[in-house]
């Protein structure tokens, strides 16, 4: 039978503070968010659900900001339930200025099961529930108001659902011994979160043909794309409204020394020039001019016979392990990770090797798959 969730609408703080009162004994706390996010850098908060096994409760970000005693349910003892939790972190930091903890993450908990590890929410609770959950509310405006009563009852659904599921994995979690897993994996989700913001400089590593460029060209894309990253944060726009990555790339190839040579990189518009060329031309010549001994090294071509060895040994280390385990090789260790390791290897550099259960489950068949190839030249 499908579940006809008792919701309250929340609209004030008096109000919030009211239900946070009533939610603030329940062992478990199951949440959600709605947001709005394609104009904007920033997550723009439209809806907050929060179950505890009783009420639903939908709050208003519209109309009341979070209240002290909200940031204290958020962060108390309960346990937190999110599922695929990374943009909705980003909408608690904003709303609330505090990531929900404890936390588990219903998808990482689903992939460490053996499941899809990177199951949607309508498929995890056909899986656990039986029920199917309806989709017409799925991009629905969710700013609009009032929100109809199939949007209020699609949100609360949301959340009254995600608590049942739980139940069904910790069930199955604690049975295989993986509980502990999930727990620690989660805590790893929420301090990345906090660590985002801290770590602009680092977004050109996402560029998956870095490799292709000479240290002085991936010096330009590095200082390119933290100033885009810093000048998205600051307008609240879009990465790519600010400039697109291709462009990017493609400026930092050309390395251009002037206006007409900027304007000859393909994907370079006139309102560009116009707009950040003397910007962009002054961080090219930045790394231009740089001194040889403060560039990063470029990073290995990922073709190279040697580094495709080691990929191939490590591949073999952790498929074989996810085989025993009836889960996905990359819930183990992620394609990103496995070239650092190659990489760190091929340089002579310390390895950075993975913590926790997986490094007690992995690093000494890593080390040692590694070790033989470098033994064999």
């Amino acid at each position: 039978m499908p579940v006809i969730p008792d919701i309250r609408w929340i609209d004030s703080a008096d109000a919030l503070d009211d239900a946070c009162q009533a939610l603030s004994q329940a062992p478990v706390l199951a949440l959600d968010t709605e947001f709005f996010r394609e104009k904007t850098f920033h997550p723009v908060p439209a809806l907050i659900q929060i179950y505890g096994g009783d009420a639903t409760y939908l709050i208003d970000p519209l109309e009341v900001a979070c209240t002290e005693r909200c940031r204290q349910l958020l962060t108390n003892d309960a346990l937190k339930l999110l599922h695929a939790s990374s943009e909705d972190l980003e909408v608690f930091g904003h709303w609330a200025g505090v990531a929900p903890t404890p936390l588990v993450d219903t998808q990482v908990a689903q992939g460490l099961l053996g499941e899809d590890a990177a199951m949607g929410y309508q498929r995890l609770v056909e899986f656990w529930v039986g029920e199917t959950l309806p989709k017409e509310e799925t991009r629905s405006n969710w700013l609009e108001r009032p929100l109809s009563d199939s949007q209020l009852s699609y949100a609360a659904l949301d959340v009254v659902y995600l608590l049942m599921v739980w139940q069904h994995q910790r069930e199955s979690l604690e049975r295989h011994g993986r509980l502990e897993w999930v727990l620690e994996d989660c805590n790893d989700l929420v301090a990345q979160s906090q660590r985002s913001s801290e770590s602009d400089g680092q977004w050109y590593l996402r560029q998956r043909q870095l490799w292709r460029l000479a240290p002085r060209q991936v010096e330009a894309y590095r200082l390119m794309t933290t100033w885009r990253e810093g000048e998205a944060r600051a307008r609240d726009l879009p990465r790519n409204w600010v400039i697109q990555d291709r462009v990017l790339y493609a400026i930092a190839e050309k390395m251009p020394a002037n206006r007409h040579d900027l304007a000859a990189v393909e994907g370079v518009k006139p309102t560009l020039i116009k707009r950040e060329g003397d910007t962009l031309l002054a961080m090219v010549k930045q790394a231009a001019h740089r001194e040889a001994s403060e560039l990063a090294p470029a990073p290995l071509a990922p073709t190279l016979p040697p580094f495709k060895a080691r990929m191939k040994a490590l591949k073999k280390v952790v498929n074989l392990d996810a085989e025993s385990l009836g889960v996905a090789p990359e819930v183990l260790l992620r394609r990103r990770e496995l070239e650092a390791l190659v990489t760190a290897s091929l340089r002579n550099q310390p390895l950075p090797l993975p913590d926790g259960w997986r490094g007690e489950r992995l690093n000494e068949r890593l080390e040692g798959a590694l070790g033989e190839l470098a033994q064999a030249g």
